[in-house]
C-alpha cells in the first residue's frame, strides 16, 4: 500500500468521527491510535516469544525488562495477551481491555500515549459508543515495517499532521520540514565528512533542538545508513508540542534509538540536553515568533551566565526568536580538540541584515563571522515550506572549517534551483529535485565561484567583506553670528563643540581606512566636520541579494516610444469605435 493510499485509507477513520468530533479535532484521535497500530504491528512477530519470557522471569522474581527487550528485538515491549485485534473480538470490554492494553507496555511508550492525552480520547469515544468501531477500523491495517517502512511511516505521520493543521488552520510547517529541504541540508553537513564516516564502526551523534516529529533525524540516519551501514549515529533532540513529540519518540523507538534523548519542552527556557555537545546539528526553528514567553529565562541567561551560556553574544528583538535558536547550536558545538561541529540551519531573511551596528542581531553575526564559524549560505527558493511563501536561507556552521575555507564565506543562490509541485500544499509550490540537490551540495563541495546561465550562483568573501565601522560625523555648534561654540570646561575646554542636529553617521567598510574614508566621502561636503572615535560601532551584516544582483540596462528609448504609441493608437481607436 502506497504512502497516498495508506494515508486515505487511516483519514476514513474521519467518517466515523464526523458529528460527535469537529474536523479540528480528528487529530486527536487518529493521530495516536495510528501510533498505537504502528508499534501493535512492530510487535506483533515476537509477542508470543515476550510473554512467555514474562512469565519465567516473574516466576524467577528477576526483573524482566532487559529480558523482554531482547525478546521483542526493540527497545520497547507490551506484556499483555492482548493487541488491537484481540481488543475487537471483544467488544463489551473494549474500554477497560484498552486500558489493560496500554497499562502494559514499556515506559518509554505510555509516556507517548500521556503526551496525546489520549486517555481523554479513550473517554469520549467509549462515551460517543465509537470507542469499539474505531478500534476494529485501526486493527484492520497492516502497518508491520514489512510493509510500510521507516521512512514510508513517516511520510504518513506528516501527510496526517498537515491535514489537520490545515482544518484547524495551525501552521503545518511548525511540525515538520520538507523531506527535501532536510536531504539537502544532511547532505551539507555531512559531505566533507564522507571519509570519516565511511570508516568502518564510527558513531556521530545528531541533535536537532526544534525536532518536530523527527524528519530531520530520520533523514540522516537514512543517509549514514545508505553510505555506511556499520556507522552508528545517536540521535538527540527537544520538542515543544506534546503531539509531535509523541510521534518523534515512537518513531525513534521503533528505530531502536534510546529515547531518553529525545527530550520534551522549551529549548530556548529549558535546554534539554544542557551539558551534552554533539558532532552534527539541524534544525528548522519558527520564523518570525516572538520568544515573550521565555524573555524572562533567556535574558537571565544572557546577563548572569553572559559568553558562560548560551546567549553571550547579544539578544536579537523579542519579535523574532531565530538567531537564538542559532545561539543555542553554537553553545552545543564540540571543542574543536574534540573534533569540533559542524550544523545546518534553516532562517529567514531577517537574521542576514536586520539591526545596526552595537544591535543583538548584528552582535551575533559579529560572533559567528569573526570567530570564522559561517561556512555558507545557501538562498532557497521562495514557495518552499508549507506554512510560508517567503525567502528562506541554510546557515551552515562549523567550528572546524577545512584549511582552504578558513577566513572565507560561501554564499551560494538556489533561489532559481526548483521544480514546480503537480499539487500545492499550503504554502509550498515548489520542491528541489534530487538533480537541484546534488547540484547545491557539488557546488558547496567545490568551493568556487560559479556561473549559471549567465548569472553568479555561487561566491567568496572574505569574512571581513560583512564588517563595517558605523563612525559618527560631527560638526561645531554655531552662536546666531555664526561663530563656532568651544567648550569652557573640563576635557571640553577649547575645544569646538558638536551640534546634536547637525550629527550625522557613516557606514564605512571593514577593508576600508576610516581616515581615508572621512577625507574622500565627508570632508568635500562638510569641511569642519570630525569623528567622535568614542561613538564608533562594529557592525556585520550579510547583503545576500545584492551580492548576485545583475544590472539589466533598460530597453532603448525608440523601443519604448513604440509600444507606447501603439497602446495610445489603440486607446484611440477604441474610443472612436465608442463615439461611432
Amino acid at each position: 500500500m502506497n504512502q497516498q493510499a495508506l494515508s486515505a485509507f487511516i483519514w476514513s477513520v474521519a467518517d466515523l468521527l464526523r458529528g460527535d468530533y469537529k474536523q479540528s479535532e480528528y487529530g486527536k484521535v487518529i493521530l495516536p491510535f495510528t501510533v498505537l497500530r504502528r508499534l501493535d504491528c512492530v510487535l506483533e512477530p515476537t509477542k508470543a516469544a515476550v510473554l512467555a519470557e514474562y512469565e519465567a522471569r516473574q516466576a524467577a522474581g528477576i526483573n524482566p525488562e532487559p529480558f523482554l527487550r531482547r525478546k521483542a528485538g526493540q527497545s520497547f515491549f507490551n506484556v499483555s495477551p492482548l493487541d488491537l485485534k484481540r481488543l475487537s473480538g471483544d467488544p463489551d470490554h473494549i474500554r477497560e481491555n484498552l486500558y489493560a492494553y496500554l497499562a502494559a507496555f514499556s515506559p518509554a511508550v505510555k509516556d507517548i500515549f500521556e503526551r496525546f492525552e489520549f486517555a481523554t480520547q479513550v473517554e469520549r469515544l467509549a462515551k460517543a459508543g465509537l470507542l469499539y468501531q474505531v478500534t476494529e477500523k485501526f486493527a484492520g491495517i497492516d502497518l508491520h515495517p514489512s510493509r510500510v517502512d521507516n521512512h514510508q511511516m513517516g511520510l504518513v505521520f506528516e501527510e496526517l499532521i498537515r491535514r489537520f493543521a490545515e482544518l484547524s488552520n495551525e501552521t503545518a510547517g511548525e511540525h515538520f520540514t520538507p523531506r527535501e529541504v532536510i536531504r539537502l541540508m544532511v547532505n551539507l553537513i555531512f559531505v566533507e565528512d564522507d571519509e570519516v564516516l565511511s570508516m568502518p564502526g564510527v558513531v556521530r551523534t545528531l541533535y536537532d533542538p526544534t525536532a518536530g516529529t523527527g524528519g530531520m533525524l530520520s533523514i540522516a540516519g537514512e543517509y549514514l545508513a545508505e553510505h555506511n551501514p556499520r556507522a552508528r549515529l545517536s540521535v538527540f533532540g527537544q520538542e515543544l508540542n506534546p503531539e509531535s513529540y509523541a510521534i518523534c519518540k515512537a518513531d525513534m523507538l521503533i528505530k531502536g534509538q534510546d529515547v531518553g534523548n529525545i527530550a520534551f519542552g522549551n529549548t530556548l527556557s529549558d535546554d534539554g540536553h544542557r551539558s551534552t555537545r554533539f558532532d552534527y546539528m539541524l534544525s528548522n526553528p519558527p520564523f518570525g515568533v516572538e520568544w515573550k514567553k521565555v524573555e524572562k529565562e533567556v535574558r537571565r541567561e544572557h546577563e548572569r551566565e553572559g559568553y558562560n551560556g548560551r546567549f553571550g553574544p547579544g539578544l536579537p528583538r523579542v519579535s523574532d526568536g531565530s538567531m537564538l535558536f542559532l545561539m543555542h547550536l553554537i553553545s552545543k558545538m564540540r571543542p574543536v580538540a574534540d573534533g569540533g561541529s559542524r550544523f545546518a540551519i534553516v532562517l529567514n531573511g531577517s537574521p542576514l541584515f536586520t539591526g545596526g551596528a552595537g544591535s543583538g542581531e548584528s552582535e551575533i553575526r559579529r560572533h559567528v563571522i569573526e570567530n570564522d564559524l559561517l561556512e555558507a549560505i545557501i538562498g532557497l527558493p521562495t514557495d518552499m515550506f508549507y506554512n510560508t511563501g517567503i525567502a528562506t536561507y541554510l546557515w551552515v556552521v562549523t567550528n572546524r572549517k577545512p584549511a582552504h575555507r578558513k577566513g572565507k564565506v560561501q554564499l551560494i543562490d538556489a533561489s532559481g534551483l526548483w521544480q514546480k509541485m503537480r499539487k500545492s500544499l499550503g504554502s509550498k509550490r515548489k520542491e528541489l529535485s534530487a538533480a537541484h540537490i546534488e547540484e547545491i551540495t557539488r557546488l558547496f563541495g567545490d568551493f568556487q565561484e560559479a556561473e549559471r546561465d549567465g548569472r553568479p550562483i555561487s561566491r567568496i568573501f572574505d569574512n571581513a567583506d560583512f564588517g563595517y565601522r558605523t563612525i559618527t560625523v560631527e560638526r561645531p555648534e554655531r552662536d546666531e553670528r555664526g561663530r563656532v561654540v568651544f567648550g569652557l570646561k573640563g576635557k571640553q575646554k577649547g575645544k569646538p563643540q558638536a551640534d546634536a542636529k547637525l550629527r550625522d553617521t557613516e557606514n564605512v567598510p571593514m577593508k576600508e581606512d576610516v581616515g581615508a574614508y572621512f577625507a574622500r566621502e565627508v570632508l568635500p561636503h562638510a569641511a569642519d566636520a570630525w569623528i567622535d572615535p568614542e561613538k564608533t560601532k562594529v557592525g556585520y551584516e550579510i547583503p545576500f541579494n545584492r551580492h548576485f544582483y545583475v544590472f539589466e540596462p533598460p530597453r532603448p528609448l525608440a523601443v519604448i516610444d513604440a509600444e507606447l504609441r501603439t497602446v495610445t493608437d489603440r486607446i484611440k481607436a477604441m474610443i472612436e469605435g465608442l463615439d461611432g
